[in-house]
Formats: C-alpha cells, structure tokens, sequence
C-alpha cells in the first residue's frame, strides 16, 4: 500500500514538473495542414501563437507537448494559410468608392443611367458618381461621351471613372464647375474633343480637373467607409494591403486610426510625388509601425492599355497615330529617384506599356548598380520589349504584377497591340525567370478583391468559366506554389516586410487565413466560389465566416 501511495505522489510531481516545463501561450491550432510557406514550403501540423506573434509551429504531438495556451483549436484537417497581401491595390479609394454607383460589367450607357438613376437617391453630397464601367463591354466598343448623362441629369454633376481608373466621363453640369472648356490643356492628360466641343471623355491627368472639385466624405463618413472597407478584405483573407499613391493628408489620417486602435488591417503606403510628401515624409526616412510602413515613393510613366492611355512604341495596333500619354514628367520622375535614393526610400513607378517599361528601366539604372536590393519596383510590367526583359534581372528591378489583368484583358489586348508585341505582354513566367520571384496583386478596385482571382490567374491564365482551355498564352503560366507565393512571402518581400509576415514562422506576426479546401490541389473551377472560413491578424479572429 505504501509503495503505491509513493508510486502516485511520484506520477503526480512528474506531471505536475511536466506542465510546469510547458510554456504559457495565447492560441494554440492542431490536427490541421498548415502551409508555412517558408524556405522549403513546410507543411505543419499545429502552430501556438503569443502576443500576436508565432512561437513555433510543427507535429501536433511535440506542439501540445510543449506549450499550452488560453484557447485551443482543433483544425480538425483544415487548412491554413499565411494572411494573403496584395502587393499593389488602393485601399482608400476602394473603401471611398463604397459611396458610388457599382458599373461593373454594365454593357452600355443606357445601362449606365438605369444604375445612376437607380443609385441617386443614395447619394451622398450633389455630385453623382460611379465606377466600373468598360467600353470594351459594350456591343460597340468605342469610347464614350456624355451625351446620355446629360438627358438624363441636366442639373445635377455626374462624373463615372473607368474600371482602369486611367478614364473617366463628367457630364456638362461637371466640365461647366470644373472650368472645362475646348481651350483647357493638361500635361499628362487628354480632354477629348467634337466639333470643337468637349464630349465629356477625359483620360488620366485629365480627370482631376473634375475629380479636385468634389467634395470629400466627412471625417466620420471617411472613418465608417474604411472601416466598410476593410471588412470586405478581411472576408476575403487579405491581413496586409498596400495603398498605391497616397497624399500625405490620407497617410496621416491612417496613422491616426491606428493610434486610436479605430483600424486593424496593415498597409504598405506608396507616396504620391508631390512637394508635400517629399518635404514631410522623406527627411525623416522610412516609418514602419505593426500596423502601417511608409517607405516608397509611387510615379506614373503612363496610363493604361484599356483607355489606349499606355505608352507605346509604335502607334496602337487598333488606332494608328495613337503612342499613349506620358503621364509624370521625365524629370518629376529623375528627381523622385534621387530623392527616394538619398533617403532611403523605394521607388514604384506604373508602367503599361513598352516605351513606359522601357523608360523607366533605363532611369532606374541610372540609380542602381547590379546585385543591388533596394526593390525599385515597376507596378503591372504589362507589355515589355522582349529585348529588355534582362534589365529586370541585371539591376533587380522588381516586376509588380497582376494576372488576373491577364484574364480581364484577354478578349481585346491582341487587338491593342498586334501579334508580335502580344509575346511580351502579360509575361508573367519570363518576368518570374529573371528575379526568381513575383509579387501578384489585384490593384483593386480595378479588378474585383478578392486575391484568390490573381491566385487562379497566375496559374491557369482562364477566366472563372474556364476559357480558353489550356489558358491564353499558357507558355507564360506560374505553378501554383508560385502563385501562393505570390500573394503572401514575395508580396511581403516587394514590400521589404518579409520578415514579419508572408510566412507562418516563429517570430512572425500570427495573421492566417483557415480554409476547407488545399488551394494547391482543388480544382481550379472551384476556386472562384471557394469561401475564407476565417481570418486571423496577430492571433486575433477578425473574420468569421459563421
């Protein structure tokens, strides 16, 4: 009898010596598959989180036998992916949008004005906006005027930005406040004209001699519209976005959410290059905090393929004497480089056609030297001499790109740019060869949100119908470890934030996505309808999908 009371005082100092041994964690998931996404693409078992940052992840049975924490989770085999990031997006606007009239996928003006008017009395403030709307939609495809705007609106402003975001319609209630007449220029923009008459058309730089006179939501209406907005991207599995093209009122305004803990999602903020950004943000060189890192500058070679805005060579395959629009000037954009250069910070410049891509790699090499890592990146790349690809590889010149824009623009594009110029455009394996790695955006609300669509673009180069079988151009395809990779490491990466997030690694931040399904062997016509069950961001739920 005594040697069995010893016996079980003995178990007893043993587990209790056993439990003591255990480290104290917040959070703790097992039985799951969780993509770590780290050097050899590590698929684990169990992950334990504190302090909103991982601690280890590995087997279920050495994770439970070392740490216990305040709240345990059985994945019960689900997966489990590092928090997507889109490298190249627009949050604020996005979230601004929320407020304008959805044309996304209309197939006419007349389809246009039945959602303005439908849209009207949702208004907020005298103007009425809207955005989405594609000519290339339209039975016949050719630019638009405002002849149907005015009919319908007379009396009040009416101004609708193309899906691109590079074109945009005003009504003549809108040119008449914004001063617009046949005799008004701008640099870097189109006013399009008929019999001598503006028709309302307007093409990048163009368009914000109109969208300067709007007025801005309220602060509490800016506040509850991002708040809006980031719980759309959390609902997609989105835990870290950048913000392309920022003035120094919306970077403050951002830091300031954060500091009263009113905003949660990270964002990766590029500069507009303006006199007041250069002279605030970079004397004091890059800022990071958890939440918000401003480190890039972002320019503007050109416009975009779709308003015909893209900076080409040669004319348009489908408008003969049509090159595009340089959109910054050349020595806006020199002096931008060597600003960003002696301060430290990145440059990110757009780039859609060939003579922009082409410009641009030959500025950025009058800054950089070959094995360089300061990540001057050049956002979309999408139509590059084949002659030039090796300049991205020679200088390490990052090409920032968006494959869904691939699928988006494949029922047109060859017709932009002929058949021989086609083989350079949307180039997404040869630009992956010459660095060894690719960021993969969306640049909403250019395209729809959610990362998954950029994910299956990259991969497959169909649309969500599976057209055309075998994918467009499928000589260009990425694996679909590359495009996993893409939206969370080399997203992170392109952004200089590799090592806190992009991977599920100790050290990192706990942001993670859970899914039912493994998005490197489901297949790929169920992708598009595949639902984020929940999103984690520093090991806080912000997301759930029940």
């Amino acid at each position: 009898m005594q040697k069995l009371i010893l016996l079980t005082a003995l178990l007893t100092v043993c587990v209790t010596l056993s439990c003591t041994r255990q480290q104290k964690a917040d959070l703790l998931l097992y039985n799951g598959n969780i993509y770590t996404v780290d050097d050899s693409f590590k698929v684990a078992e169990a992950m334990v989180v504190k302090d909103g940052k991982i601690l280890a992840v590995g087997k279920t049975s050495d994770i439970m036998a070392d740490f216990s924490a305040i709240e345990t989770i059985d994945l019960q085999g689900r997966f489990v992916y590092p928090g997507f990031i889109d490298p190249h997006s627009h949050f604020i606007g996005y979230s601004m949008n929320l407020l304008h009239a959805n044309l996304w996928m209309s197939a006419s003006m007349e389809e246009i004005v039945d959602r303005l008017t439908e849209h009207k009395g949702k208004m907020m403030g005298d103007w009425l906006q809207g955005r989405g709307w594609d000519q290339n939609l339209f039975e016949v495809a050719v630019m638009p005027d405002n002849s149907l705007l005015n009919a319908a609106f007379p009396d009040i402003p009416v101004y609708i930005v193309r899906v691109d975001g590079h074109a945009a319609v005003a009504n003549d209630k809108a040119l008449e406040l914004a001063g617009i007449d046949a005799g008004t220029r701008v640099d870097g923009g189109e006013i399009a004209l008929r019999n001598g008459k503006p028709t309302g058309l307007l093409i990048d730089r163009a368009m914000y001699l109109v969208s300067s006179q709007i007025p801005q939501p309220a602060g509490n209406d800016k506040v509850e519209l991002l708040k809006r907005g980031q719980a759309d991207m959390f609902a997609v599995g989105l835990t870290s976005v950048c913000d392309a093209g920022l003035p120094r009122e919306r970077v403050l305004l951002l830091d300031s959410l954060y500091k009263a803990g009113e905003l949660d999602i990270r964002v990766y903020a590029m500069l507009s290059p303006t006199e007041d950004n250069f002279e605030y943000f970079l004397p004091q060189g890059p800022y990071q905090t958890e939440k918000l890192t401003v480190r890039s500058v972002k320019l503007f070679a050109d416009g975009a393929l779709g308003s015909r805005g893209a900076l080409m060579k040669k004319p348009y395959s489908d408008d003969p004497g049509n090159i595009g629009l340089l959109v910054d000037d050349v020595e806006l954009m020199r002096r931008s480089c060597q600003l960003a250069m002696d301060n430290g910070f990145q440059v990110n410049t757009h780039c859609i056609g060939d003579s922009a891509v082409s410009l641009i790699l030959d500025m950025y090499a009058e800054f950089l030297t070959p094995g360089n890592d300061l990540r001057w990146r050049i956002e979309h790349a999408q139509v590059v001499d084949p002659a030039e690809f090796d300049l991205f590889g020679e200088f390490n010149i990052v090409p920032s790109i968006q494959a869904i824009h691939a699928v988006s623009d494949m029922g047109w594009a060859e017709n932009r740019v002929g058949a021989e110029r086609i083989k350079g455009a949307y180039a997404f394996r040869d630009l992956m060869d010459q660095m060894g790695w690719l960021p993969n955006g969306s640049d909403f609300p250019v395209e729809r949100i959610n990362p998954l669509y950029s994910f299956h673009a990259a991969f497959t180069r169909q649309d969500e119908n599976g057209h055309p079988q075998g994918g467009w151009y499928p000589n260009q395809l990425l694996t679909r470890e590359e495009a996993l990779k893409g939206m969370t490491i080399w997203a992170a990466k392109a952004n200089f934030e590799e090592n806190t997030r992009g991977s599920l690694e100790k050290g990192k931040f706990a942001d993670f996505v859970v899914m039912d399904e493994d998005l490197l062997s489901i297949d790929e016509m169920l992708i598009y309808e595949l639902p984020v069950l929940e999103t984690w961001l520093g090991g806080k739920k912000v997301y759930s999908l029940n």
